[in-house]
């Protein structure tokens, strides 16, 4: 089938370059807009609690007051604010509430009154409404844009120190965190693939190929994104973009090395250049193909997951991978088909030459000879690390994570937190209510109510007059919790704040907790049901994949359990350098989603590639050791050049200047190092060896028909090819 393919690309190489271009620019120019959320609460199913308290606060306090922009005061000389200051304040207040601000409802000065003055009183916290139904504008980002702009001109010749925080502060600094990440990604993913690959194959436009070549399907599969997250009415989120620019690089130059590599072997071997291009894709392109699939099914289970984020970035990133991989299959071959050889390896000379005394040759040799003690202790390697995951702890303060500590809004933030008054900043919400229909409250129920939820371990404070619905269905307690309200403690505070509201609820009503620090409790809940659902069918399916690929019962359960043993080393490892040896609180919520997104995924595509050439070499009849060891001779440079060259795009990541995307980089990084040079090129090879014969069962019968005569029969290949 695919030596078939590859005639058929040859044959019409151009053609199918001019329908790339084509589809390119078509998809490009008439893909809807996307906009992206950094709002946690919209990945939230509707039925979790958080949501439903949210929805009884828009329908029973659609006027409520509620902050979105933080006015930060201090002086500049760090002292206690004078009544000059506060005056000061006021002024500055009314100025901005002048200025008519698009979007801007209401701007409201700190008091004692209010909470909003710390209580060293060197702090002042002003509050500013902004129009909510907007959040997902860029008006939104210009209001607190704005906000920071004339508010500084404002305090211009007074002794104040004039910031601006909140949500929309966030929303602005994130939009600009990560425009800075895509461009710096970008930059040195490129940068890495060109001179790596450069040096590999020792030519110039070698290097730049597989840059080029992602150009295509990173335009073709950015339309198809928008278009599949319109039709479905899914959420992006701001990681998104960033994680699809190396998703595609990455993966296509690794597919772009498989076929690379066959296709000099092929070369060597003596084929000319389109029969070299047409039988390398139809060596490899049933292992790409395989990789893409079990990769493309990893992403795509997302959408069982219940945080909005994940479901929407499962479809692009699979719609990635499957472009991609069609990509690598037509447009490659059809380049590599028109583009005489001497000019792909130019300025190379050595190009067709079999290197001497290759390192793979004797990484091979030490396989196929000593199988059960490379699998000891590249298996041992593996549990090892993986014990460290026994300290992960996670948090769920993505706002911190996500942007530089410098930002203006995270020094907001934690100015906030060092004057005592971050809980004021951002109360929780309970809500008693008789639902919809329902009679009044018993008003005599709600004093009783608010002091037992007033008792919970973690509260501060509960207001001591709740604000009532104008139907008086519905009342809403204003609580302070004592921890920020993305700390882990105050989430185990919402834990117990539940329990008791639900028990305290009179008869006839309903008690719902909202807040910033409810949502998170939910997004935790979510994360849970997806480690239960989304993992075990996720690795079903790859296990059946596997399983077709390699017409084994046995090879796809240990290369699975493999791949499981790899992820929970990466969790460990990057637990012991941050935790450990680093000062971090906990790792992201979401980090242990990616591991397995790119670990668990693209780490088998190594694994995958490895298990084919086993296979060939078996299918051959070589003995297992004979297999194990030309098979890390043969497919060794070529998971060793991919790997290092993903391992390195994803620790670009580490550039961005936050702590997100710094976990996400050594995570990533480290994990698929882990799953190329020691589980694809030692421990599958090692197991696959010592398991012999039994590897393949019920059997790996004969080698299928290639269709070309060079392919029938394997010539025989120098020593010590690389």
């Amino acid at each position: 089938m695919f030596h078939r393919l590859g005639h058929f690309v040859v044959k019409r190489a151009w053609w199918v370059i001019i329908a790339w271009v084509i589809a390119s620019i078509g998809l490009a120019a008439f893909a809807p807009k996307m906009s992206a959320s950094t709002d946690e609460s919209e990945f939230l199913p509707k039925h979790y609690e958080s949501i439903r308290a949210a929805v009884v606060q828009e329908d029973k306090f659609p006027a409520e007051f509620s902050p979105a922009a933080i006015l930060l005061f201090e002086r500049t000389d760090g002292g206690a604010l004078t009544d000059a200051d506060k005056a000061d304040i006021t002024k500055i207040t009314q100025g901005l509430t002048d200025q008519h601000i698009k979007l801007v409802e209401q701007v409201i000065a700190p008091s004692a009154q209010t909470h909003t003055i710390s209580a060293d009183g060197r702090y002042g916290m002003g509050m500013v409404s902004i129009d909510k139904t907007k959040m997902q504008t860029d008006e939104y980002t210009d209001a607190a844009k704005a906000l920071r702009t004339e508010g500084k001109k404002l305090a211009e010749g007074t002794s104040l120190k004039y910031q601006v925080g909140g949500q929309a502060a966030m929303s602005l600094d994130q939009k600009e965190s990560s425009s800075a990440t895509d461009a710096i990604t970008m930059f040195a993913t490129v940068v890495l693939i060109v001179v790596i690959v450069g040096v590999i194959f020792r030519g110039f436009l070698v290097g730049w190929l597989p840059v080029l070549l992602s150009l295509f399907p990173m335009i073709a599969a950015s339309g198809l994104i928008a278009f599949v997250t319109k039709i479905l009415d899914l959420k992006t989120s701001p990681i998104a973009s960033a994680i699809q620019i190396v998703v595609i690089l990455g993966v296509g130059t690794d597919y772009f090395l498989f076929l690379m590599f066959r296709f000099r072997e092929r070369l060597r071997a003596g084929d000319d250049r389109k029969s070299a291009v047409a039988n390398g894709v139809g060596r490899v392109g049933e292992a790409i193909a395989s990789a893409a699939g079990a990769v493309t099914v990893a992403f795509a289970v997302l959408l069982l997951s219940e945080l909005g984020m994940f479901t929407a970035l499962g479809p692009a990133l699979a719609i990635s991978v499957i472009v991609t991989a069609i990509a690598s299959l037509t447009l490659t071959p059809a380049l590599l088909a028109v583009i005489p050889a001497k000019a792909t390896f130019w300025p190379g000379k050595k190009w067709m030459e079999e290197p001497k005394g290759a390192r793979f040759h004797k990484l091979g040799r030490t396989v196929g000879n000593r199988p059960g003690l490379v699998a000891l202790v590249s298996g041992g390697l593996l549990v090892v690390l993986s014990l460290a995951g026994l300290g992960y702890q996670g948090t769920f303060d993505m706002a911190k994570s996500m942007m530089p500590k410098d930002k203006e809004s995270m020094v907001v933030m934690d100015t906030m937190m060092k004057g005592g008054s971050q809980g004021a900043a951002d109360p929780t919400h309970v809500f008693l209510t008789t639902g919809t229909g329902g009679g009044r409250l018993d008003a005599g129920a709600l004093d009783g109510f608010a002091a037992k939820i007033g008792q919970v371990p973690g509260v501060a404070s509960v207001d001591a007059e709740p604000k009532t619905s104008q139907d008086q269905t519905t009342a809403d307690f204003k609580v302070t919790l004592k921890d920020s309200a993305a700390s882990n403690a105050a989430i185990d505070s919402i834990t117990k704040l539940r329990s008791a509201a639900h028990a305290a609820a009179p008869g006839g009503t309903e008690a719902l907790v909202g807040g910033t620090s409810s949502v998170y409790k939910d997004i935790n809940l979510a994360m849970t049901h997806d480690y239960k659902l989304v993992f075990p069918v996720a690795g079903l399916l790859i296990l059946l994949i596997l399983g077709l690929q390699l017409r084994s019962v046995v090879a796809p359960w240990y290369l699975m359990a493999s791949v499981g043993l790899g992820f929970a080393a990466t969790l460990g490892a990057t637990t012991l350098a941050f935790l450990k040896i680093g000062s971090e609180p906990g790792l992201m919520f979401m980090l242990p989603i990616f591991i397995y997104l790119f670990v668990v995924a693209i780490g088998t595509d190594y694994n995958i590639l490895i298990i084919a050439r086993l296979r060939e070499e078996a299918r051959e009849g070589r003995s297992p050791r004979e297999a194990a060891k030309e098979a890390v001779r043969h497919a060794g440079p070529t998971v060793a050049a991919a790997g290092f060259i993903l391992a390195a795009s994803f620790a670009t990541f580490m550039l961005a200047g936050n702590v997100l995307f710094a976990e996400l980089g050594f995570a990533l990084a480290i994990g698929i190092a882990l799953a190329a040079f020691v589980m694809a090129m030692f421990f599958t090879p090692a197991i696959t060896a010592l398991l012999g014969k039994a590897a393949w069962w019920p059997g790996h019968g004969a080698m299928p028909d290639h269709g070309a005569t060079s392919l029938d029969k394997r010539e025989p290949e120098p020593a010590g090819r690389a």
